[in-house]
């Protein structure tokens, strides 16, 4: 039988969700915490008693019941306490985004390779239940060549949100892109391909920050294809999160983790046996897939017991690739794609030019 991992979890503000996968998670125990603030810390006692508690980092990585620790400080800050973990013999997760540029995400890639320890990266928006289904068709070629995608993060946070680290340049690496969106940032180049160029523009619309709170992105794939990209924490009440993907034979779109539109103008069987499904044509391909996906992740568990989803799903693939050894499924390398673009973007908005990444 494999070994319990032990876990541990520095910067309780998203790593408390960090913190209830890992008590969710199958062979997995949380050992320990780490913040500066003793109420967080305390909070978090009270959830889980018997957990040990830290404000020094350096006493954290000491601990020879910690097997793994999840980076969820301030995003400049990861590979900085990514790298001091491995280089203690620590397998690390880390929160989005990896860190703000890619140079510091290369950091944390080589001390991977030097130090053998495992490294995973927080994109939990590839365990949406609807996310898989659609990269199937697109790579099977079920919607045909795939030539446009629209995808548009239109949220909102109050102005209280950014009192802090939050909309920075120099702790969070931007506003709007790089903190809400690098998640479908994410998602766009994980199902569409990689990026060639990138065109955008950038403003202040709803806050008193120093970074953006809007861009907007004309976005060119090595394969040809084309893309729009929004992002916007001005978008009140909070709107949705749209991934619009289109292909000469057919088209998907989905608000986050609920599909919306599932339309094929030439049914495949190929494809019916792969998603093992009842159809025998177009129009009941479809039923059939909004009736699996168009109730989001809650739905889909809800009919699919022991199905994981967000921040449970990345944690318990962590535990199991150190049990097992092997990798887990988002490594440094390709969570580095997302920070490129997102750079990109930033530096088209700055010098009104077109950025091609290499």
């Amino acid at each position: 039988m494999s070994k319990i991992i032990g876990c541990a979890v520095v910067g309780l503000g998203i790593g408390q969700a960090h913190a209830d996968g890992i008590a969710a998670a199958e062979g997995g125990r949380l050992v320990a915490v780490c913040d500066l603030l003793q109420e967080k810390l305390d909070k978090m006692t009270a959830k889980y008693p018997g957990v040990k508690t830290y404000t020094d980092f350096d006493e954290l990585i000491r601990d020879a019941e910690v097997d793994l620790i999840s980076i969820c400080l301030p995003s400049a800050m990861h590979a900085e306490y990514a790298v001091r973990a491995m280089r203690a013999g620590k397998h690390v997760l880390i929160e989005k985004p990896i860190d703000i540029t890619p140079e510091a995400a290369m950091q944390i890639e080589r001390v991977r390779r030097e130090t053998g320890m495992k490294a995973g990266v927080v994109h939990q928006n590839r365990y949406n239940v609807d996310m898989l289904p659609i990269r199937q068709a697109i790579e099977c070629d079920h919607l045909g060549r795939v030539y446009l995608g629209t995808f548009a993060v239109k949220w909102y946070r109050k102005q209280a949100y950014y009192e802090g680290w939050h909309g920075t340049w120099d702790m969070d690496g931007g506003g709007s892109l790089v903190n809400q969106a690098v998640h479908t940032v994410d998602l766009m180049q994980w199902l569409m391909g990689d990026v060639e160029s990138v065109t955008s523009q950038m403003d202040i619309y709803g806050h008193d920050i120093e970074t953006e709170d809007t861009t907007a992105s004309v976005i060119r794939f090595k394969n040809g294809a084309m893309a729009t990209f929004v992002s916007t924490t001005c978008a009140y009440p909070g709107i949705s999160t749209d991934i619009k993907i289109y292909g000469t034979n057919g088209s998907i779109e989905a608000d986050q983790d609920v599909l919306k539109v599932w339309k094929v103008k030439e049914f495949s069987d190929d494809f019916a046996d792969m998603m093992e499904l009842d159809a025998a044509d177009e129009e009941e391909e479809e039923e059939e897939m909004l009736a699996r996906y168009g109730g989001g992740n809650p739905a889909y568990e809800a009919q699919h017991p022991g199905t994981r989803t967000g921040h449970r799903a990345v944690v318990q693939d962590m535990i199991d690739a150190i049990r097992y050894d092997h990798d887990p499924q988002i490594m440094p390398q390709e969570a580095i794609k997302a920070v490129q673009i997102v750079c990109a973007v930033y530096e088209s908005a700055r010098t009104g030019k077109t950025v091609r990444l290499s």
